[in-house]
């Protein structure tokens, strides 16, 4: 009772400070940009493979400390850099427990290489001596992988694998030979693989640790890509000091050959390397390969170039041979997320699937053979599958795309909500599914983490953020709400809104719509985390002190409501968004306290290109626009991405060419900033060059501003603050 206490008091403060004027004081870019109203939250939650027992980073980053997942309470300390013996290390940046949970890999010195992939020194710490050393004195590794037994670890470096046996001394062997840069990589995916399917190592043991299983990618045939590399700042590139060099890498933009993948394994004992017979397309993906408990079947994903086939194999390392156990065919395209959701016990596989139209979960047998069915609204996370009991722990958004929210589906095909609660909630669970940590927030909220029993009891508050909640208050804060409209076209959106903390019924302001929208996006959630910088919605609390109503409106192709909302954007990717975002504003220039004359608009990446669509629709309805790191045509883009909407150039000439902001260059209304960084490896500088240049011959006015050596992220030093500022100038000179 008195943790719920707890939590009723702080949605109590916050619902105060957004809701009164306080005497508090302004908010300021730099301390936005620089995660001054980042909430706490736990580090790195693992949980350890006694089933009663979780990991945690110290906040130090000297420690990883374990605690009970029956008390929330620290019942010891797994690692301390200050105290353990052997090599040293100042900080903790990551770990990998081996299964046995007698070693551990420390991580530190990360070096990041793309969205998901890094490359890092790892360290073996046995847990018993106290005792830390290098797992390779050869160079930083990448993605390094325990043996089921604990002896044993693999990983990757120069695209090559490697092995480490911890019973002979931590005798180091390379496993393949084959790997070279922009040519074939082993055990990791490829850039598109990577950054399209969300994963970093494509790398698994057999069951009895005899066998190593991985992907290897054959990249030679796909084209390069060069960025310009400066000598810059934060960091400095010195060798760039005098004469520019030059980034290159693999990137298969859409319709180009993509790497060609094939299945390999290597018996540890025999030193044997055979490739798989893998039934698949020679243009096809492996967007995931997964161990089972059976060292005979390693679980292998398989998808078809159009992404409408998803088909698993149980793959025999030693026979090479495979068999289909699933195939899973729907309309459209597979929705990526159905691989960060596949889950594998002991006798079953979890898969998700949006055949019926909403994504429902899909019990199987290792052999395939369809045991139950979970549907509970749009299920958007599976959490673990209890072989004693049967029951199955998940999140979903169980009524509309605003809540989402932990269930349980038993044997019996009754369902169960452990958070009732409304809001936004997201789960950690123990290994034997007893208990979970629970993590909520919701519009008004920062997020409350707690330890709940399985029954969804809780047992005590692990983090409740009252401190950010007391900074907060400090400021003058705007009303945050949610709401709904219907466009011409009887479309129902939702939307969130900030209006300022001394906002007037009676008076007109100029408003800025902020917005992502793309496939499967959801920005319009009952969570604390909305917004461009998130935290609360922030940035937008910042706009509103400056005199703004700040909105955000999620458009048809969004996630939450079902395939039928979210693909009909097919084919002709910006269209329909661009209709709906269009028509928010015409509903906004409806309401009596808004400036219908001074609306903006601005996005970041498919946010920059549906600001584009928007602003060239034909409708003249913003007064301005930023575009952040925008696409402007899918011909640039990648494969994977662009096809699963799209499909190739060859096969949707019409879409590609007709429906993209170049091609719509002379209709752009409005004053508009394009924003970009010149080492963007995910939307290429390309896009912006080829834009700008249409608009010249348009005779369109516009800025432009260029980031040296910045990624799509654009970060670095001063860099957020600075092209926050700028965004921030460009509305003030145009919407007021």
């Amino acid at each position: 009772m008195e943790s719920i206490k707890r939590m009723w008091l702080v949605a109590c403060v916050v619902l105060f400070c957004n809701h009164v004027m306080l005497a508090g004081g302004e908010l300021s870019l730099k301390d936005i940009t620089r995660g001054e109203f980042r909430g706490e939250q736990m580090s790195a939650v693992t949980p350890l493979s006694d089933g009663e027992s979780y990991a945690c980073i110290s906040a130090d980053g000297k420690q990883i400390v374990r605690y009970s997942f029956r008390t929330g309470k620290q019942t010891g300390i797994l690692f301390d850099a200050a105290t353990a013996r052997g090599s040293k290390i100042d900080r903790v940046e990551g770990y990998v427990m081996s299964p046995d949970g007698k070693n551990l890999l420390v991580q530190t010195k990360t070096a990041p290489i793309y969205r998901r992939s890094f490359a890092a020194t790892y360290y073996i710490y046995n847990i018993g001596n106290n005792k830390l050393e290098p797992l390779s004195n050869g160079g930083p590794q990448q993605t390094p992988v325990w043996s089921p037994d604990g002896t044993q670890v693999a990983f990757v470096r120069d695209n090559n694998i490697y092995l480490v046996k911890l019973l002979y001394g931590n005798a180091e062997s390379q496993v393949t030979k084959d790997g070279k840069k922009n040519e074939v990589i082993n055990g990791i995916p490829d850039w598109v693989n990577e950054e399209e399917f969300s994963f970093n190592s494509s790398m698994v043991f057999t069951a009895d640790s005899r066998q190593i299983v991985w992907v290897r990618y054959d990249e030679s045939k796909v084209k390069e890509y060069a960025m310009p590399m400066f000598k810059g700042l934060n960091p400095a590139r010195e060798e760039n000091a005098v004469y520019p060099g030059a980034y290159k890498y693999k990137y298969p933009k859409a319709g180009e050959d993509n790497s060609q993948v094939k299945l390999m394994s290597f018996d540890i004992k025999s030193h044997q390397t055979r490739e798989i017979a893998l039934p698949l397309d020679a243009d096809g993906y492996i967007p995931r390969i997964k161990a089972t408990s059976d060292a005979s079947k390693v679980a292998v994903f398989t998808l078809n170039r159009h992404q409408d086939c998803l088909r698993v194999y149980m793959a025999n390392p030693l026979s090479t041979v495979c068999q289909m156990v699933i195939e899973d065919k729907v309309d459209k395209y597979i929705n990526e997320n159905v691989f960060a959701n596949v889950l594998l016990t002991d006798q079953h596989l979890v898969l998700t699937s949006e055949r019926s139209g909403y994504n429902s979960i899909y019990l199987y047998t290792l052999n395939g053979q369809l045991q139950r069915t979970v549907t509970q609204g749009i299920v958007t996370s599976v959490y673990g599958y209890d072989e004693a009991t049967g029951d199955l722990y998940f999140a979903a958004l169980p009524n509309g795309p605003l809540n989402q929210k932990v269930f349980v589906s038993h044997k019996n095909g009754k369902t169960d909500c452990l958070t009732p609660k409304d809001g936004w909630h997201t789960a950690v669970f123990a290994k034997d599914l007893k208990s979970f940590l629970s993590t909520w927030s919701d519009l008004q909220t920062p997020a409350v983490t707690t330890l709940c029993a399985v029954s969804g009891k809780v047992l005590s508050t692990l983090v409740d953020n009252r401190k950010l909640v007391e900074k907060l208050s400090s400021y003058d804060l705007g009303t945050k709400e949610l709401f709904s409209f219907t466009t011409s076209e009887n479309v129902e959106l939702n939307g969130w809104m900030v209006k300022p903390a001394d906002f007037n019924p009676n008076k007109k302001y100029p408003v800025i719509m902020y917005q992502y929208g793309g496939p499967g996006s959801q920005e319009v959630v009952n969570s604390w985390n909305i917004g461009m910088s998130r935290q609360g919605g922030i940035l937008e609390q910042y706009m509103a002190q400056q005199g703004y109503i700040v909105v955000c409106v999620d458009n048809r192709g969004t996630g939450g409501r079902g395939a039928e909302f979210e693909k009909c954007t097919y084919l002709h990717l910006g269209e329909l968004e661009a209709r709906d975002q269009v028509e928010t504003a015409l509903w906004l220039g409806r309401q009596s306290f808004v400036d219908a004359k001074h609306i903006g608009m601005w996005g970041w990446s498919y946010g920059g290109w549906n600001t584009l669509m928007s602003m060239s629709e034909g409708r003249a309805v913003f007064a301005a626009g930023v575009a952040i790191a925008p696409p402007t045509c899918w011909r640039y883009y990648d494969t994977v991405y662009t096809e699963r909407f799209m499909r190739t150039p060859k096969e949707n000439e019409a879409g590609y060419d007709a429906v993209c902001p170049i091609a719509r260059a002379s209709q752009l209304s409005g004053a508009l900033l394009l924003c970009h960084g010149m080492a963007d490896d995910n939307v290429h500088y390309q896009n912006t060059a080829e834009y700008v240049e249409a608009l010249v011959q348009a005779d369109k006015d516009f800025r432009q501003l260029v980031y040296t050596n910045r990624n799509h992220s654009i970060y670095g030093g001063n860099t957020r603050n600075h092209l926050f500022r700028q965004c921030m100038n460009f509305f003030n000179e145009h919407l007021k």
